[in-house]
């Protein structure tokens, strides 16, 4: 009898995470696990921010597959999925096809653009590796090219889409970078501006007002400017429309106003809304016993508060241990148990030595936030690699 074959789609937290407690849930005997990604690479999405501002080199935030998972145990493809053929147990990649018994979807997200014209094609979005080095490399280029021709504003001038979790902790990173620049290309902190734009009526909108309040206080006092209750109308190549008309030059513009799940996922014909699935509680797809969904994907209602749980990595990371035991579960007979997020609190970093937090009912400010996020970080890189990979790549220097 063949062993059963259960393939993970994508190498993000869900999708890595999986694979790791898979391979120490079951034996090499019992399945053959197999995980597709397009690199070679995991990398850490919440360090993302710093790698587009420049004070983080991405190789810091990338680690190799073969660091994490056991190659003896999973099957490791580097390769882009084309199309999920649910009915088929099929998968396409672009230079194979896969099939399955047991599938986990975790192919993270698309940017949302909300129909805002231009976008898409005209402003930046911090996503991957590749994506936030085009941006550190397009502002570094930005600045330099100011004194050479003719000191147009528009070259020293950011706006950033987006006052959520992404984008205050961006403006954060560039608060702290866009004074080397300004010494390294001789051009005055006072003549750049970074302008953060926000449709909504508050920055960080849901999170705790004191808490917002101190972050907006530190940002400004750090040359951030706030543009909130202001949507975005049209995003051109050389700034943006305004709802109400007004026009603001900028060569460099960064867009972190939301995500939507993998285009992959609506295309292979399950129901979705904005991309992602409405899991069932032991997070299969309805409909489908054998297909399970994690990270950006599945959609999970918080009943408490009658919203959707946001996709965080904190979230994702959860899901995959229940994954994991509940696939065993599956395989086994056994009994599967029901997802219930188990959140711990959240922290937005607003640069070196600087953020905010809550966790559990205590609201943490400043060095000792910023200490917090260095922690939760550590952890995750302990969870997938241990004490080696913390001293690796993990951020030992608390205060």
């Amino acid at each position: 009898m063949s062993k059963p074959k259960i393939l993970i789609l994508g190498g993000g937290y869900g999708g890595i995470m999986s694979a790791v407690r898979l391979q120490k849930e079951l034996g090499s005997d019992e399945a053959e696990i197999t995980l597709v990604n397009k690199h070679n690479y995991h990398y850490q999405t919440t360090w993302l921010h710093e790698n587009a501002a420049g004070t983080l080199h991405h190789d810091k935030t990338r680690i190799m597959i073969d660091n994490i998972i056991d190659m003896n145990k999973v099957n490791f493809v580097q390769d882009s999925v084309v199309e999920i053929k649910k009915d088929e147990k099929r998968v396409i990649l672009e230079n194979a096809e896969l099939t399955y018994d047991y599938l986990i979807i975790a192919l993270g997200s698309d940017p949302e653009t909300f129909g805002i014209q231009g976008l898409k094609e005209n402003a930046f979005s911090i996503r991957s590796i590749n994506s936030v080095r085009k941006i550190r490399e397009h502002i570094d280029y930005s600045f330099a090219r100011y004194n050479n021709e003719g000191q147009k504003d528009e070259l020293i001038t950011i706006i950033v889409g987006g006052a959520g979790f992404t984008g205050i902790e961006f403006v954060g990173e560039l608060a702290d970078r866009v004074p080397e620049l300004c010494r390294e290309y001789d051009i005055p902190r006072e003549k750049v501006r970074v302008v953060n734009i926000e449709a909504a009526p508050t920055v960080l909108p849901g999170f705790d007002e004191e808490l917002v309040e101190y972050a907006i206080n530190n940002l400004e006092r750090r040359g951030i400017e706030f543009l909130v209750n202001t949507p975005i109308k049209e995003c051109h190549p050389d700034g943006v429309v305004l709802a109400n008309g007004d026009e603001i030059k900028a060569s460099t513009i960064v867009w972190t106003g939301g995500v939507r799940g993998n285009h992959l996922v609506e295309e292979a014909g399950f129901e979705t809304m904005r991309g992602r699935v409405k899991v069932d509680k032991d997070l299969r797809m309805p409909g489908y016993d054998y297909i399970f969904v994690a990270g950006d994907c599945a959609l999970i209602i918080d009943e408490a508060a009658n919203r959707p749980y946001p996709p965080t990595a904190q979230i994702a990371i959860q899901q995959a241990y229940t994954i994991g035991r509940n696939i065993k579960a599956l395989m086994n007979g056994g009994k599967m148990e029901e997802f219930k997020p188990d959140i711990k609190g959240t922290v937005a970093s607003l640069g070196k030595g600087e953020a905010i937090g809550k966790v559990g009912n205590k609201k943490l400010f400043g060095a000792t936030a910023s200490a917090m996020k260095k922690v939760i970080d550590n952890r995750y890189l302990f969870l997938i690699g241990g004490v080696p990979m913390v001293i690796k790549k993990g951020k030992l220097k608390l205060f």
